[in-house]
């Protein structure tokens, strides 16, 4: 072999080293960037993630609202530990709606939202106030939108005393829907004072089924 291709391909191989070198160098930089973005993220999310331990908690069996197949909700039971005080317990259940979802395929809400605050005014106005991820990473559409609202609403609804209606904002602002379709601007009816009616009989003297609870009965849009 003569003595010029022999120092080409000597150059090349020490070159081609290099590059591997280079390449598994850069690989690992990538991987402890991706590591420190999501450790920063984790850790944003716990920050603004608000306490939920007091110490007035007490465990109990509350119902959590979670998907029931791909186009309604139903309560799952699980042990929690709930404040007596109806805003914190507020914040307790919908942290565990969020948080503790039995499977993906049961999500409602996606696992990157946050509850940025809850409270409940004197006149029984419950306020949740998500981050931009509850708006974001919701998909679109009618069913999920609204199974993603009618979530909330009964879970809350199932283990929070003293609130009579709810009011959804995004990073503490109110906007128009969730993702498109759902509409935020008004409330959602939560314990109602007015019991309801008793359900007609259906042929054969069976009850006929109640259709789901809606934030509105006419019109499936929130009461104003």
């Amino acid at each position: 072999m003569p003595r010029n291709l022999k120092i080409t391909l000597g150059i090349l191989s020490v070159a081609v080293l290099i590059g591997l070198i280079s390449l598994r160098g850069l690989h690992q930089r990538i991987e402890r960037l991706s590591q420190e973005q999501g450790s920063e993220e984790q850790q944003r999310r716990e920050l603004l993630k608000p306490a939920i331990a007091t110490s007035t908690d007490v465990m109990v069996t509350a119902k959590i609202f979670w998907a029931a197949g791909a186009d309604r909700i139903a309560p799952v039971e699980m042990p929690l530990p709930l404040s007596a005080d109806p805003a914190k317990r507020g914040r307790q259940v919908l942290d565990a709606l969020i948080a503790d979802a039995p499977s993906a395929a049961q999500r409602t809400l996606p696992e990157d939202a946050t509850l940025l605050g809850f409270y409940i005014l004197p006149d029984g106005t419950a306020i949740a106030d998500f981050s931009d991820a509850l708006a974001s990473e919701t998909p679109s559409g009618i069913l999920s939108e609204d199974m993603a609202v009618d979530s909330i609403a009964r879970t809350l609804e199932s283990n929070v005393t003293g609130a009579h209606r709810l009011k959804i904002l995004i990073h503490g602002q109110e906007v128009d829907t969730l993702a498109g379709h759902a509409d935020l601007t008004g409330y959602f009816d939560l314990n109602p004072a007015v019991p309801s009616a008793p359900a007609a009989a259906a042929p054969g003297g069976s009850e006929a089924p109640m259709p789901a609870s809606t934030p509105d009965s006419a019109g499936g849009k929130p009461a104003r």
